[in-house]
């Protein structure tokens, strides 16, 4: 630029009005924004409407309606569970006092409609699946969802005596209890269909279960969110380091809440305004700044790191019923699944833009996959040739 066009550019520029600073946006320029309220129309994402480009709205949006639900904007407030469970349950089997209470979030399946049981991973809670849980039955209105916390996680409580047992044999047992403890708590006739997804150590518990076929031909399949041994395995090196890094408390909820979304943890705040309160309890002591405690010790379970995923793979492969694997990268294929992968022995289905909670930061994307899943396997939906015996006692000819 030459000397003459720079003088003309300081002359046109000291002609325009000073700029006002507002503190307001150096505030907001480091926070990080919810996402909006999911539509009801399925057709809307909630990462596109929160792009700065031109979202074209399909003809059933109605644009100027007012906001429901959850609250919108940068609120850190929590979302109760009511918002995406008819009821909770307290499962109990009377017949062992050595076994715990579970807890568990239920929406029951309509009619016919299948049971997705869902597993949360370690340190989590049931509610980790409620915002998925929620898009699942906006594309599939009879599904049911029924979400358990873990022994050591939410609100299940263990008998001090087994409070400490966490291995893969003894949480696959308890998550077996707890599908046939609602079957009779609701007092179904038969299981529903139901297909089994885990996240994380939720992955190791559903393929054990799989494994050990004791769910019979109510499994129709089961979904594995990004575990698979070799990379779970490869992880666990560094764990004590992650947990050393993470706050040991925080001054109040939304605190926990605001920390998920800015470290990143979790992707998507109204995931993390459902899920993160379950994860946090209130101890109060006299002086203490951060009262809100992790409710589960993650460092007291890594006697059974290993455990929980040794095996996994062969595991996975080998059981009955459909398979599907979702990850958030192809480089947690191990030997292994990229062998069974190209043998087409599962389905498999990567989210690069996810994180580690991939149903919580894609609730979304992981809704219509586990949902495409259901209708792949669906056997409702076959029609199978009468049998030879019937069509002879009929008088036909074969």
């Amino acid at each position: 630029m030459s000397s003459l066009q720079k003088a003309w550019a300081k002359n046109r520029l000291s002609l325009l009005p000073p700029e006002s600073f507002d503190e307001r946006d150096e505030e907001e320029a480091g926070h990080v924004s919810d996402l909006p309220e999911h539509p009801d129309d399925d057709s809307s994402s909630a990462s596109s409407a929160s792009s700065t480009g031109t979202v074209i709205p399909s003809p059933s949006q109605n644009l100027f309606a007012r906001p429901q639900g959850a609250p919108r904007g940068r609120s850190l407030q929590q979302i109760p569970w009511t918002t995406y469970f008819e009821r909770e349950l307290f499962l109990h089997d009377p017949s062992g006092p050595a076994n715990p209470t579970i807890h568990a979030y239920l929406t029951s399946p309509v009619g016919k409609g299948p049971l997705f049981v869902m597993h949360h991973g370690a340190g989590s809670s049931g509610l980790s699946f409620a915002v998925v849980g929620a898009e699942i039955r906006k594309r599939l209105s009879s599904a049911g969802i029924l979400s358990l916390d873990a022994r050591g996680h939410g609100s299940t409580t263990t008998p001090d005596s087994q409070a400490g047992d966490l291995s893969l044999e003894t949480l696959a047992a308890d998550l077996l209890s707890a599908i046939l403890l609602t079957q009779k708590e609701m007092k179904w006739v038969e299981l529903p269909p139901i297909i089994l997804v885990g996240h994380s150590l939720g992955g190791a518990v559903v393929t054990e279960l799989a494994k050990a076929g004791q769910l019979g031909s109510a499994l129709l399949g089961y979904a594995v969110l990004d575990v698979v041994e070799g990379s779970a395995i490869d992880a666990l090196q560094s764990m004590h380091t992650y947990l050393s890094t993470r706050p040991d408390g925080f001054s109040t909820l939304e605190a926990g809440i605001d920390w998920h979304i800015r470290s990143r943890t979790i992707r998507n705040s109204v995931s993390a305004r459902t899920s993160v309160p379950a994860l946090l309890v209130l101890n109060e002591r006299p002086g203490d700044p951060r009262p809100w405690k992790w409710r589960t010790n993650l460092g007291a379970t890594q006697p059974f790191w290993e455990n929980w995923f040794v095996g996994l793979s062969k595991k996975f492969l080998s059981a009955k019923g459909g398979k599907l694997l979702l990850l958030a990268g192809t480089d947690r294929l191990d030997t292994e699944l990229t062998i069974g992968q190209m043998q087409g022995k599962y389905a498999l289905q990567v989210f690069p833009e996810a994180g580690h909670f991939i149903h919580e930061d894609l609730p979304e994307k992981t809704a219509i996959s586990l949902v495409d899943f259901h209708r792949r396997n669906d056997r409702s939906a076959l029609i199978l040739p009468p049998k030879v015996s019937d069509l002879l006692k009929q008088g036909k000819k074969v």
